[in-house]
């Protein structure tokens, strides 16, 4: 039953075995911080505080488990906390691979002490899932409203007793975008009870207005809502006295003279000390949308987000600046990166390309190793960008070295049975071990727009007389990647090539492993891997 276990109840646990990063800080140990505050790809970020603790949710698209959760005690210092999506709905849809559908742009909010998590999928509708506690057990999904196009909701409990939604459409499935419409919600959250109102339009001023987040203060409704595109937009803010409008306008954060591009979309939150801080994420195409903080003042009933140098009550990103001021100091703390597979879980940073299978991984605890098995790919794959049994975790920096040690015991009767290292994007690179007639082959692949069914072409670097081998890939700057091998941990073997590494849909790269076959048995080999670690 361990491997039941691992893909059900490892989602929602904090990974005992937390380590700082080598690769990426932004604690700088002086009462300082750098952006970015999480230098990975959590896109379209949402944040709340509940007492002392801060919980930031992401997109998570077709990466399972989903909807990851984040924790941080000083909006600086984050880990990952759990999972609240297990399995994606409907299953049957999402047990194969789904490139940039999915989990789109969530919201998080704590009412009640209950906390709920609102989130779209723009081929399905809105749903909403619900927990007592962080770590769960969340709720199964409820469609709070069916349809296509239907995105980045975020919910309001107003004084009156009264539950509103607020919304945006995306262009591909609805057929118009740039509007925000508010609609009424049942008293338990779970259904919208009305057509809705659209309460701003953003064609003429703000194209590309999505992401919307409701708040209230000092008796306005305000939308944060970024515009003007993922990597060049703004965020803007709109407030009413009257949830319907009409919405006043204002762009509170631009790029400026600032190297953070399209500063948007995210999340406004406070302190018990007073302070207001807004966290977004920037485009950085191969490495994603990384995670800034920024400070965040009111003048005049309007936010300023990040710092405003030349008084034009318009904020622009911060490089550095002073840590929140949350009554006390923290350690420092980093979201999980390497994994030595020594417990009976795995790192909470890893995600299938689909709904998992309990066969595909066994945490093999007798040998302090995951245990992967050559699952069948599916007949109608043309690359691993089609295969849903890849396990990947998120780049965590510009630059790193990515090494992993494995053994890997193969199925004698059948050839073709493959695992090995792979950076996933649209185009993908992998170094590996294949079973052929005459043993272990070390294989270098690539495959060029894998995105549009290309295939891959693979170069035999040499052979593998025994069973273990170390894999290793550096990502040097403009994610440029080297592979190569070792029989020994300490020589490596170059490739001579270098990978440009590409988004996914939606999504920076990513890294991680695969272990598979091509044909039908009762039976099959498996890799045994040491560790997986990060490293400068």
């Amino acid at each position: 039953m361990i491997g039941a276990f691992l893909i059900t109840t490892f989602l929602t646990t904090i990974h005992a075995n937390a380590q700082v990063s080598k690769v990426w800080v932004s604690d700088q140990g002086n009462g300082t911080y750098k952006n970015p505050v999480i230098n990975a790809d959590y896109s379209d970020p949402d944040a709340i505080r509940v007492g002392d603790d801060y919980y930031l949710i992401a997109s998570s698209f077709d990466a399972v488990p989903g909807l990851p959760i984040l924790h941080s005690k000083d909006l600086v210092n984050w880990t990952i906390q759990g999972y609240a999506l297990l399995r994606q709905p409907p299953f049957d849809h999402f047990s194969t691979t789904q490139h940039g559908n999915g989990v789109w742009a969530p919201a998080i909010r704590y009412h009640n002490n209950e906390f709920y998590i609102y989130y779209p999928d723009p081929d399905f509708g809105i749903y909403v899932t619900k927990a007592k506690n962080i770590n769960g057990p969340w709720s199964d999904p409820v469609l709070v409203e069916a349809g296509k196009g239907l995105i980045d909701p975020c919910p309001l409990w107003d004084d009156n007793g009264k539950v509103y939604l607020v919304h945006a459409y995306a262009g591909s499935r609805a057929g118009i975008k740039s509007i925000v419409v508010v609609k009424q919600l049942s008293v338990d959250g779970s259904k919208v009870i009305d057509e809705g109102k659209l309460v701003y339009d953003g064609h003429e001023t703000d194209p590309t207005l999505e992401g919307p987040k409701f708040y209230k203060r000092n008796g306005y409704y305000y939308i944060f809502a970024p515009a003007g595109g993922v990597s060049t937009g703004w965020q803007l803010v709109l407030r009413s006295k009257n949830i319907y409008g009409p919405y006043e306008r204002k762009v509170v954060m631009d790029q400026g003279k600032s190297p953070v591009n399209g500063p948007h979309q995210g999340a406004w939150v406070d302190t018990k000390t007073g302070e207001h801080w807004f966290l977004h994420f920037q485009d950085k195409e191969a490495y994603g949308r990384v995670v800034h903080l920024q400070p965040m003042t009111w003048k005049n009933d309007w936010p300023i987000i990040g710092v405003d140098n030349d008084a034009d009550g318009k904020g622009e990103p911060v490089v550095t600046y002073k840590k929140p001021n949350v009554g006390k100091v923290y350690p420092i703390t980093t979201p999980a990166e390497s994994d030595e597979f020594n417990g009976t879980t795995l790192g909470l940073q890893w995600q299938w390309q689909a709904n998992p299978k309990a066969t595909w991984a066994f945490m093999n605890t007798a040998k302090g190793a995951l245990r992967l098995y050559a699952s069948q790919i599916p007949d109608s794959a043309k690359s691993y960008w089609d295969v849903p049994n890849v396990l990947l975790q998120k780049f965590p920096a510009e630059k790193f070295v990515a090494t992993t040690k494995l053994t890997f015991t193969i199925n004698p009767k059948i050839k073709d049975e493959r695992v090995g290292l792979v950076i996933m994007g649209q185009s993908y690179a992998s170094i590996g071990l294949r079973s052929a007639k005459d043993g272990l082959n070390i294989v270098y692949a690539t495959c060029r727009n894998a995105v549009n069914g290309e295939r891959e072409t693979e170069k035999v670097l040499g052979s593998l007389s025994g069973k273990t081998v170390y894999f290793r890939v550096t990502v040097n700057e403009k994610a440029k990647c080297e592979f190569s091998y070792s029989l020994d941990g300490e020589k490596f073997i170059s490739t001579n090539e270098t990978f440009q590494a590409e988004p996914g849909k939606w999504i920076g790269a990513k890294m991680g492993l695969f272990c598979t076959r091509t044909v039908v048995t009762n039976d099959a080999g498996w890799a045994d891997v040491d560790w997986f670690r990060i490293t400068e």
